[in-house]
């Protein structure tokens, strides 16, 4: 197998490929590939936007695993991931030991299962079709007269039972599965003492059905009655929207766990600000994120600006809009700009906030001419701790001018 180590956003790497093998990297859509046309039998290989790990198959049965190690601390990514859906505590991982994000994230995992089902596997109601002889709940006609063709047994009926194969106990059988899929114990793969766990854990859920490859995952719905399982569950759907590039059409198959980072920055930044301004209590409004509204007066030009808030009675009092990039020398992108001022005049505000990863000025403005619009950019350093990212969200949601 050959492993191919690259960093986000770092040089490409020149590596011995074989045509079909640097082929199949094009065709999986995780790194950028193209022959080397300084080495004959060399590949340029290039990490995009996504970090962790995946290993791409041929049709001819060859192999390559890919790790992209992102910029950042994994317990910064780690916090970026979980904060807008759960509460979980990333000092419960020794993640400043993890040079890859695949160990650090499957302890984590394996850590919020074993806290859910310590006191057991969680049971609940699942609609059930079957073909008895017994009466037992409501018989479905239509199947009965279509199947039995007007014999009065067998019948075919539908009814609740009270079972552990419901759907949460499914969605943590499953991302059990998809992290055992994932490659071995070193280097930078899912540990051995984890993996282990993550066994016990698969054997604890033996009588739960596993979602098929390709299939919709089942929901579920928060409640009392689940809520020691919130954390798990959230983490397994993290798990699973990861893994789901392994089901890719064609002749190449790709097993991995890997994230967009500028879909984490956006989660991220849009989620911490719609808590902070709830937490303002000079604000009434609600914020959308992912907002859509239309450009147009004939509403066939749709723009969805990541962030908008409004007052009480709907009225928009600002917008913003994430960009995971750094600025470059010259200033921040023109496009970008342009983006913003559109949302500006199809929101009828007179500023709009750009929102970047990093950058060289923590704060800049530009006021476009006959407009009256301000666009403003604000950069985040995504290597500063936990507590000061917040408190530099907190100093954003004021910037908003909401109240």
């Amino acid at each position: 197998m050959t492993t191919i180590g690259l960093a986000e956003h770092g040089p490409p790497q020149s590596v011995p490929l074989a045509e079909p093998a640097g082929r199949a990297l094009i065709r999986s859509g995780v790194v950028d590939a193209a022959p080397d046309p300084d080495v004959a039998g060399q590949w340029r290989v290039r990490a995009k936007n996504l970090v962790g790990v995946a290993t791409i198959r041929t049709g001819d049965g060859a192999a390559i695993t890919v790790r992209v190690a992102p910029k950042i601390p994994i317990a910064r990514l780690l916090f970026l991931l979980g904060y807008s859906r759960v509460r979980w505590r990333t000092d419960q991982v020794v993640v400043g030991e993890q040079r890859d994000l695949l160990p650090a994230f499957a302890q984590l995992f394996t850590l919020q299962a074993e806290q859910s089902l310590r006191q057991g596997l969680l049971k609940g109601y699942r609609e059930v079709e079957e073909t008895a002889l017994v009466m037992r709940g409501r018989v479905r006609h239509a199947d009965q007269v279509s199947r039995q063709h007007g014999r009065l047994i067998p019948l075919e009926l539908t009814h609740d039972e009270y079972t552990t194969d419901i759907a949460e106990n499914r969605l943590l059988r499953t991302a059990c599965d998809a992290l055992l899929r994932l490659p071995g114990t070193s280097p930078a793969g899912v540990p051995a003492d984890v993996r282990g766990r993550l066994l016990r854990l698969r054997a604890h859920l033996g009588d739960i059905t596993p979602v098929p490859r390709g299939h919709p995952l089942p929901t579920w719905r928060p409640s009392r009655l689940n809520a020691r399982y919130y954390d798990a569950l959230r983490l397994a759907s993290l798990v699973l929207r990861g893994a789901s590039v392994e089901h890719r059409p064609g002749d190449v198959t790709v097993h991995g766990f890997l994230f967009d980072l500028a879909k984490v920055f956006e989660d991220f930044v849009t989620a911490a600000l719609r808590a902070a301004l709830a937490g303002d209590g000079d604000y009434r409004g609600h914020c959308v994120l992912q907002a859509t509204h239309h450009l147009d007066e004939s509403n066939a030009i749709r723009i969805v600006p990541d962030f908008v808030a409004y007052a009480e009675d709907g009225t928009p009092l600002a917008v913003a809009d994430t960009k995971y990039k750094a600025e470059q020398p010259a200033g921040f992108p023109d496009a970008d700009l342009y983006q913003m001022l559109a949302y500006c005049t199809a929101l009828n505000l007179r500023e709009g906030h750009l929102i970047y990863a990093r950058g060289n000025a923590p704060h800049g403005s530009h006021r476009v001419k006959h407009a009256g619009v301000t666009i403003h950019q604000h950069a985040l350093d995504l290597d500063r701790p936990p507590g000061d990212l917040l408190r530099a969200i907190s100093l954003l949601a004021r910037r908003l001018g909401t109240t």
